[in-house]
């Protein structure tokens, strides 16, 4: 029975020491982030059915690709390599301790079998004073030796960045801090969205659902929502367009108030600058009219020039003088696009006469006197336009950023000792005016090569 425990429990070592294990949970995770990448996360069921046919839906919804990152396939990728990284740490501890606390510092003929990088040369003078003489050299040109020996033999050894060492550990242990920030991130944060009306507020936000099957009902809306513990208000929201009409930049002023005190007073936000308030950040994500908008137009006679001003909604019938009555059917923050010779706002409306055809008329607020060309026995005069705008915001709580930013940090330091620094060491051999010089390094062995090269050649010159 032992020696199967013992082949098993070696197997399974092996096995999660393994590179193989570690290039296969590597690509794992590669290809799973690509699919987080191209599949969108958490959104609602309805842009689900737009992009996915009902039985994609279905698949992807069972392979949990629609909340990939919180999925148990995706965990346990983490967890695995996680007992990679320990295990392969593990395996090679040994070997690093003991050069840590127990160098070899003696060279040896049977230790100079094992080095790649060995030199011989004849120097004048007794050991001793050989002794003295390379330890002077050696600090200068390299590091402080150890000496030991005696009555006539001696050795020197003498190091570089052994620190370097713990690259690998330091690299090890970021991954697994910056998974364990991530995991305090999703399961005590969250994710979520607040859709607010100009001039309202709001204390409740709502999770994202992971379910894209079907529409929810309101108790399923309702187990979603999520207290903020303080009130966020959308004082206002403003859109600045490019030339051709498409939005340039779209802005949200919003304040936050605690206990009645407000806390945070109109601060704008924009795409990339997010507000931050008790560890839950708001950046902004969408907008959409939050009621039909309000157009304000001025009536004149053609005759005399009286007027009177009138507001009518989008798609309304407002009355005229005289039985006819007029609706606005269509509008624009900006008509260059149409016509590159005009600018600005514009609305094209219907003027329905008491009886005859109606008109199609286009009215320009830059250019209050176009529809009075038209010689019509009313003249139009477009004022402007009231749209409320509802903000859509995202919202995330993240309480495991810190600790991923402190993986990145170790990770940074990791990579730079792990690839930029190596481990150099010197022995020297003295015994009878013959000088036997060794080095060794862990890695970058043809920049080390070079070093050495130009260390024993002064050596020699001495």
């Amino acid at each position: 029975m032992t020696p199967t425990k013992t082949g098993f429990a070696n197997s399974l070592w092996n096995f999660f020491c393994s590179l193989k294990l570690t290039i296969f949970l590597l690509i794992g995770l590669s290809a799973a982030s690509i699919i987080g990448t191209v599949v969108p996360q958490n959104a609602a069921p309805a842009q689900y059915a737009k992009i996915y046919s009902e039985a994609t839906v279905q698949l992807f919804n069972a392979l949990d690709f629609f909340d990939m990152y919180h999925s148990w396939w995706f965990i346990l990728l983490l967890y695995l390599l996680t007992l990679n990284l320990v295990a392969c740490s593990l395996k090679r501890l040994p070997r690093d301790w003991k050069i840590f606390t127990a160098p070899t510092v003696a060279m040896d003929e049977e230790m100079e079998k094992s080095l790649s990088l060995v030199r011989h040369c004849k120097m004048p003078g007794s050991s001793a004073k050989l002794r003295d003489m390379l330890g002077v050299f050696l600090t200068r040109e390299f590091a402080a030796p150890v000496v030991t020996g005696g009555e006539g033999r001696y050795y020197l050894f003498a190091q570089k960045s052994l620190y370097s060492r713990l690259g690998v550990y330091v690299l090890h242990f970021s991954i697994i801090i910056i998974f364990i920030g991530a995991m305090i991130g999703s399961y005590f944060g969250y994710k979520a969205y607040v859709n607010i009306e100009e001039g309202s507020e709001s204390s409740v936000v709502y999770r994202r659902t992971a379910s894209a099957g079907q529409m929810e009902t309101p108790e399923q809306i309702a187990a979603r929502a999520i207290d903020l513990g303080f009130t966020v208000r959308c004082e206002s929201f403003s859109i600045s367009y490019y030339d051709n009409g498409s939005p340039r930049e779209y802005k949200s002023v919003l304040s936050v108030i605690e206990n009645g005190r407000t806390v945070v007073d109109r601060r704008p936000v924009i795409v990339n600058s997010p507000l931050t308030y008790r560890g839950i950040t708001f950046y902004q994500s969408s907008y959409s009219p939050a009621d039909d908008p309000v157009f304000h137009l001025t009536v004149r006679s053609g005759k005399d020039g009286t007027g009177r001003k009138i507001t009518a909604r989008h798609g309304e019938r407002v009355s005229l003088p005289g039985g006819s009555s007029l609706q606005v059917i269509e509008y624009t923050d900006d008509i260059k696009p149409f016509f590159p010779q005009l600018s600005g706002p514009a609305v094209r409306m219907a003027v329905m006469p008491k009886s005859g055809e109606t008109q199609i008329l286009l009215l320009l607020k830059n250019y209050p006197d176009f529809d009075l060309q038209r010689g019509g026995e009313l003249a139009f005069t477009y004022d402007g336009m009231d749209q409320k705008w509802r903000t859509g915001l995202q919202v995330a709580k993240d309480p495991g950023v810190w600790i991923v930013w402190l993986g990145c940090c170790l990770m940074v330091a990791g990579i730079f000792m792990a690839f930029f620094l190596s481990h150099r060491r010197i022995w020297v051999r003295i015994e009878n005016g013959r000088v036997s010089i060794g080095g060794a390094t862990n890695k970058n062995q043809p920049a080390f090569q070079i070093f050495f090269d130009t260390l024993t050649d002064k050596l020699k010159a001495m």
